[in-house]
């Protein structure tokens, strides 16, 4: 019986100041997010020798953990300074690189994705050293090909892609297609596409038995002729499965300890859990694929062309808002440089209105619709004002 790898990946995300406001107006939310992300490396520990996960950790939750005025005021929750330590951890961690502000990336524009990789590759070097990342999780799984050259840019080896967008180039069967990685390429770069199997992901999402996640999991891979990989990726905070805090009824205390527990007794049908950097190393991307534009499924859309982020108009709206802004501050970035303008001012303002452009990308923007779309358009409003200034500097 061949063993199957098990890829277990968690992405954590809040958008700027939103534990904050939660403190403010929700706190028991705010506990059970602050307490649901400590209880990831603290879950791990009791099974080192075996327990692995990939994590990705958005820039504006990272900046959030490390603000030293939020670490005092939630000193009596969450140790913000040891849990980022723990997350130093590589023999249980594999930490994947994101968008700092969490975009969905096909729909910003090439430059502004240069600049979301940046930052969140520089507050990582700080406060959770790993040199180098290898992989990378796509904000929302949000993915078209002609991202990797950026990718391969900036050093990832992998990227996480949804099952539901990827095709064989190279014939292979089904379960070859989910439970090997392959090779994608666009512009002359090539990258490693680690395939989420989605419907094991729905499961862990919502609540998932032990048995049955080892028999579904038998039985997805039985033909296979090769040690299959496979992928699962969801949210590591959302949902009562992962915030409650009844470690019988959560995801850490019920399933994964079992789990956990099966393999060391080596009763988990050949289950054991891998990073996907070391499988890699042992046996390499297998055949070629291609990658259709799109993104994870959610409640009630499958992802593809990215419809939860714009498809009404008001989304669309602020999108092409988003734009148009982007172009202006960098048109007006690369004519300072150009000039050689000297004044340090000129640049304090296009560095603003840069960063409040790239924190409006931010997905939870365009999701949570009307309700949320206007914070998108308040930072564009407040970059607008910026490039003004910046502007009457020029002169």
């Amino acid at each position: 019986m061949l063993d199957i790898e098990f890829a277990l990946v968690l992405t954590l995300h809040q958008p700027p100041g939103n534990l904050e406001q939660l403190l403010d107006t929700q706190e028991p939310e705010a506990k059970e997010i602050l307490w649901a992300i400590d209880r990831i490396p603290r879950s791990l520990w009791q099974h080192e020798d075996l327990g692995r996960v990939h994590l990705s950790l958005s820039g504006t939750l990272l900046e959030t953990l490390a603000d030293p005025d939020f670490q005092h005021r939630v000193s009596g929750i969450v140790d913000c300074e040891a849990l980022l330590w723990y997350l130093q951890n590589t023999r249980i961690i594999e930490l994947l690189g994101t968008g700092h502000y969490h975009p969905v990336l096909p729909l910003i524009r090439p430059v502004d994705r240069e600049e979301q990789l940046d930052r969140w590759q520089t507050i990582a070097s700080h406060l959770v050293a790993r040199d180098p990342v290898p992989g990378f999780w796509p904000p929302e799984l949000g993915f078209s090909m002609d991202l990797i050259p950026t990718l391969r840019r900036h050093g990832y080896r992998y990227v996480i892609i949804d099952s539901e967008h990827v095709s064989p180039l190279t014939p292979m069967r089904w379960d070859e297609l989910r439970y090997r990685p392959h090779l994608a390429q666009f512009g002359g770069e090539q990258i490693v596409v680690a395939v989420r199997d989605r419907e094991l992901s729905n499961a862990q999402a919502s609540g998932i038995d032990t048995e049955w996640f080892i028999t579904e999991v038998r039985a997805r891979t039985q033909y296979c002729d090769f040690p299959p990989l496979v992928t699962t990726a969801t949210a590591g905070e959302n949902g009562e499965w992962f915030r409650q805090t009844t470690p019988s009824r959560n995801f850490w205390g019920t399933f994964h300890t079992e789990l956990m527990e099966k393999v060391r007794a080596g009763s988990a049908g050949g289950i054991r859990p891998t990073f996907i950097s070391d499988y890699l190393e042992r046996y390499g991307p297998h055949g070629w694929v291609t990658v259709g534009p799109g993104a994870w499924n959610t409640d009630w859309h499958h992802g593809t062309g990215f419809l939860q982020w714009r498809g009404s108009p008001a989304q669309q709206t602020a999108l092409t808002r988003v734009a148009e802004l982007s172009e202006a501050v960098d048109a007006a970035r690369r004519n300072a440089i150009a000039i050689g303008a000297p004044n340090p001012d000129l640049y304090r303002e296009l560095e603003d209105a840069l960063a409040l452009v790239l924190r409006a990308e931010t997905s939870c923007n365009f999701f949570w619709g009307d309700a949320w779309v206007q914070r998108c358009h308040d930072d564009l409003d407040q970059a607008t004002n910026h490039l003004q200034r910046a502007e009457t500097l020029f002169r």
